[in-house]
């Protein structure tokens, strides 16, 4: 598959290597692939290649099952790997670093991740759709950059990212004490870029959930030729109160649909607690209003808001 896809051939093309040619036992296409074959696997520590170096099927996979038969290990080791991808950010040039001499252009690599999902269609689609997540990356020691988050309620990062169906378009690792939102303007203004220059016609729906509520989001979006949004928006009071008639629609036609149910257990001498059993197969009630709405000082607009009103036994 990746040869089809030629994926580790174009992350190839994002390092500059600055070794001395002839003393290279591992090009740098080769360490991706062995990085990359080995998370596939399961082997996400790189200290798992020391023993992997060794394994006859890696090496089948890399195509060098005939090559360094007379060396004390076959593939590369945890040592040379690690240099591939960790580079202190005191070394400011890898041409005269004495470890550090594979230069990766970060640029270029997160540019790679919107290539692949662009030339994986034949065709523009008439419409995409984005989305944005935010999730935890747990961690069990002193990592730089990780802190406690009571929301996932553990020492993490919180990595944004954003998908376009199972395609991964962005991933950037953050810490766990930033705003949610941080850096995902920066990244929709990126992705969306390169998106209009291979499908100028194609319409782009942007979808997050609250943490992307944001002023600066809404009006990059609102400025777009064929970029909608829909993002949810936590409830205030405002919004329950212009809501009113249809939260008191939703309780009248959930309580229609109780009574029926309630009266015939009443009728057959049934305990509460079964009664209350039988309540939560009742379908909910769930009603909408399209509102116009703006906030006192955070939006430079009105704009329109769907809520969501639903009734249920415990509602």
């Amino acid at each position: 598959m990746d040869k089809k896809l030629g994926i580790t051939e174009k992350f190839d093309n994002c390092f500059q290597d600055h070794r001395h040619q002839s003393y290279v036992d591992h090009s740098v296409h080769e360490l991706l692939a062995q990085r990359l074959y080995g998370i596939i696997l399961g082997y996400e520590d790189v200290n798992d290649h020391d023993k992997l170096r060794h394994d006859p099927a890696l090496k089948i996979a890399l195509e060098k099952l005939n090559e360094l038969e007379d060396k004390k290990g076959w593939l590369a080791g945890k040592s040379t790997i690690n240099r591939l991808e960790y580079c202190p950010e005191t070394i400011l040039d890898q041409k005269t670093s004495r470890y550090h001499k594979i230069e990766p252009n970060f640029e270029a690599i997160e540019k790679s991740f919107v290539e692949f999902f662009l030339e994986s269609y034949k065709k523009p689609p008439l419409s995409i759709i984005l989305d944005m997540d935010v999730t935890d990356d747990q961690v069990h020691g002193n990592q730089e950059g990780a802190f406690f988050n009571s929301y996932y309620h553990g020492v993490c990062y919180a990595p944004l990212y954003i998908f376009c169906g199972h395609h991964l378009l962005v991933a950037k690792l953050r810490s766990s004490n930033v705003d949610p939102a941080d850096g995902a303007l920066d990244e929709l203004q990126r992705i969306i870029g390169l998106i209009r220059e291979k499908w100028s016609e194609t319409h782009i729906l942007v979808r997050g959930d609250s943490a992307y509520a944001r002023e600066e989001i809404f009006y990059f979006c609102e400025n777009q030729p064929l970029v909608d949004y829909v993002i949810a928006m936590g409830t205030n009071g405002v919004l329950k109160l212009r809501a009113d008639d249809v939260i008191e629609k939703a309780k009248h036609e959930y309580e229609k649909k109780l009574a029926p149910i309630t009266e015939l257990m009443d009728s057959l001498f049934q305990k509460k607690e079964d009664l209350e059993e039988v309540k939560k197969l009742v379908p909910i009630s769930t009603w909408y209003r399209s509102i116009r709405y703006k906030t006192e000082k955070s939006w430079s607009c009105q704009r329109r808001v769907v809520t969501k009103v639903f009734m249920e036994v415990m509602a």
